[in-house]
């Protein structure tokens, strides 16, 4: 296999653990912080965290250490769910233990790949086809009532024209939606 010169496999980062818990990228010759790491992970950078001292492979250990610092973050927001987390620790001594690992990424993998399909077919919708065009009517009539709440303008009288049919649709249309809107209130 190809090395490249921070010593790792080709394209993978080696990050250097020192005993006073400063993280050392050797790529940029540089200290970082769990939270580049955490952005490096996002940004589906590939590193593996070593002990400086006996080079032993601690990026496990280093990414849960991530996780825990998100989720205490994440305030009511966290993404695991205390349900989840007691599942996953139940788990350990299990006799189906070592299926856990593989269960977990392929499911993660399926979520990626569903995740990324939906992103790709709403871009989709929103580009061209009959979507489109819902999209543009609902924005149509989001835009009319919107411009219920503001201000009427003073009252011209306009003469009669095709529009003037245009018009009193949109109003009737209006009309349903803050009757819609009283009924959900009320």
């Amino acid at each position: 296999m190809a090395r490249s010169k921070s010593g790792g496999e080709s394209g993978t980062i080696v990050i250097k653990k020192y005993a006073n818990r400063r993280l050392y990228d050797t790529e940029t010759s540089s200290y970082i912080t769990l939270e580049l790491l955490s952005q490096m992970t996002r940004e589906g950078r590939d590193f593996v965290v070593v002990d400086a001292k006996s080079g032993e492979d601690i990026t496990h250990n280093v990414l849960t250490q991530i996780i825990m610092e998100e989720e205490q973050r994440g305030g009511s927001e966290s993404m695991l769910p205390v349900s989840f987390l007691r599942q996953l620790i139940s788990l350990y001594g299990d006799s189906m233990q070592s299926m856990v690992p593989q269960y977990l990424e392929a499911s993660m993998d399926a979520f990626r790949k569903n995740q990324q399909q939906f992103q790709e077919a709403m871009q989709g919708a929103f580009a061209g086809g009959p979507f489109a065009e819902i999209a543009k009517r609902n924005m149509e009539m989001l835009n009319a009532a919107a411009s219920a709440f503001k201000p009427p303008a003073p009252a011209k009288p306009a003469p009669k024209s095709e529009g003037s049919d245009e018009v009193a649709e949109l109003k009737a249309q209006l009309a349903a939606l803050n009757a819609k809107i009283d009924k959900l209130g009320g």
